[in-house]
């Protein structure tokens, strides 16, 4: 369903954007995987490239300019000239209570989740305001707690409910001449390194400080989960990218400016732990 086309996914080295790269690949997708972990970006490229794929990996901090134009350039060079899909997927969550959030905290996150995003689409703008007849789209990956709001996650709802904005503008000004798609897939229990119970990983920030994964009681003690999940299951991985495929396929060519969300059923949100100010497990959704 991608043959032909060339495509920027941002944090693809594991979880969610590792599968969706895969998945892109098996469809005829020359793959960019953009991370900062190197020995991920190479191993999740080296996986595409034996499978009869073609991907590369760019190693860089999607939140400093330089890296950004250096991401568009290796992809342009890796794309024969031409970029046809972004799916902006970088991101984690670095959580407190609204009283406990210092600015270093909130300044990181909007800048991961909301201008870092902004920054690589202004960067490829002249790829995609193009009128050649071939398909452009732009996945902004963002979570139902932008949709919701979550306790203990102000800085991340807003940054994740930012990008609805974006996409939705995104949609406006390129889709009329240029024909370019723009769409958000908000996601709610998908199970990743950062959805899961601690177990010693760490997210390791531009200025070399550890934030350590994983929330209390994650999705890995599924059981506690699936009550409120019409399917009954967590998501994984492969149920993200396969969603993400969908929205930039063809058989989406009519559907732009929307958000898509994961795991959702009714008014039914999933919940998971976070700790307040004494130390007292209580709720947030996912």
């Amino acid at each position: 369903m991608l043959a032909g086309q060339t495509a920027i996914i941002t944090g693809g080295a594991q979880g969610i954007g590792a599968e969706t790269a895969i998945i892109f690949a098996r469809e005829g997708c020359k793959v960019i995987i953009a991370d900062i972990d190197a020995a991920k970006a190479d191993k999740t490229a080296q996986v595409i490239n034996s499978e009869g794929g073609a991907a590369i990996a760019v190693v860089g901090d999607i939140t400093r300019n330089e890296d950004i134009s250096n991401l568009v350039q290796k992809a342009i060079e890796f794309g024969g000239g031409k970029l046809h899909i972004i799916v902006n997927n970088a991101g984690y969550a670095w959580d407190d209570p609204i009283e406990m959030i210092q600015d270093k905290q909130w300044d990181t996150i909007i800048s991961l989740h909301n201008t870092a995003p902004f920054k690589l689409i202004r960067a490829a703008a002249p790829y995609f305001m193009v009128k050649d007849g071939e398909p452009r789209s732009i996945i902004n990956v963002s979570s139902t707690s932008g949709i919701y709001g979550n306790a203990g996650q102000a800085s991340y709802a807003l940054a994740k409910a930012g990008l609805v904005g974006l996409t939705k503008t995104v949609a406006q000004e390129w889709g009329p001449e240029y024909g370019v798609r723009a769409n958000t897939v908000a996601f709610g229990a998908i199970k990743t390194r950062l959805t899961q119970a601690p177990s010693g990983e760490f997210v390791v920030r531009p200025d070399g400080t550890k934030h350590a994964v994983g929330f209390h009681g994650g999705y890995d003690e599924e059981e506690k989960w699936v009550g409120d999940i019409p399917l009954r299951r967590i998501g994984t991985p492969t149920d993200a990218g396969r969603a993400i495929l969908a929205m930039v396929s063809p058989l989406f060519s009519y559907v732009t400016g929307q958000v898509s969300q994961a795991i959702i059923c009714g008014e039914k949100i999933l919940t998971a732990g976070f700790l307040d100010t004494h130390g007292k497990a209580k709720s947030k959704r996912s």
